[in-house]
């Protein structure tokens, strides 16, 4: 079946089709015998399984129909393997598979480009982990993985880190709401400090109260790193003028501060 573009905003998902268990028992043989009718039913039935994981990213700034006709893909790949004769519910094993292909999608079009060495490397310690955690029964270390590959440490630990999807500072914690805290809320810049945002505060106000001209003259010399022969010249006095006016404001300044 070939699923074509999906207009998803400002369409009432309602209208989609519901398959139950039991339908989809029913459909399993008649699709993996190649029946083409029953195949379309049956993926046009698991679409809102689609929508459902595409909510895991709608904080990506991706366009909703690309993610969906990719969801769409990785709905196929797991109705192609999936195994009727395992005691597992079709969901369980279909969104892993969608979440898969939208990630990896999501990855290879990342603007942050990632070399075809790096992601093999990657990819390996994936496979890899993934077999010892059943062999160990626990989640193995990078150490443990490394060693497995026979590959430094250093280079899965950042081969791992280099194929993570980027989080955008505005993704929201804990929630949904309006006013939830987002990650950026979270962030602090050492290099600011409360004493630094009140002597900003201060000295904000001092200038508030200054004249005009005096405003202008230290807005020049000290946040615009004018000389005071060119704010002369700006202003049309003369040097010792502004180099007078200029003492006069910070001497105010200080007292206000």
């Amino acid at each position: 079946m070939a699923i074509g573009k999906v207009e998803i905003c400002g369409v009432d998902t309602s209208t989609l089709p519901v398959i139950s268990n039991e339908r989809m028992r029913e459909l399993f043989p008649l699709v993996h015998g190649g029946d083409e009718a029953a195949r379309e039913e049956f993926i046009r039935g698991n679409l809102r399984l689609v929508l459902s994981v595409l909510q895991r990213f709608h904080h990506r700034c991706e366009n909703v129909d690309d993610l969906f006709q990719v969801g769409c893909i990785g709905l196929i790949k797991a109705l192609d393997n999936f195994d009727v004769t395992q005691n597992v519910r079709f969901s369980t094993y279909a969104v892993p598979m969608i979440i898969g292909e939208i990630r990896r999608y999501l990855r290879d079009n990342n603007a942050i480009r990632v070399s075809r060495s790096l992601r093999d490397i990657a990819y390996k310690a994936l496979g890899m982990r993934d077999r010892l955690s059943r062999e160990l029964g626990r989640e193995p270390s990078v150490a443990e993985i490394a060693k497995a590959l026979s590959l430094d440490e250093e280079d899965v630990t950042l081969a791992l880190e280099a194929i993570q999807d980027p989080v955008s500072l505005c993704e929201p914690i804990g929630g949904d709401s309006a006013d939830a805290l987002t990650i950026g809320d979270q962030v602090r810049d050492e290099r600011v400090s409360q004493d630094g945002w009140l002597e900003h505060i201060a000295i904000s106000e001092a200038m508030r109260r200054l004249s005009e001209r005096e405003r202008k003259i230290l807005s020049l010399r000290f946040f615009q790193g004018r000389t005071q022969m060119e704010v002369a010249a700006e202003i049309g006095i003369s040097q010792a003028q502004v180099s007078r006016l200029e003492k006069a404001a910070l001497s105010h300044m200080r007292k206000l501060i």
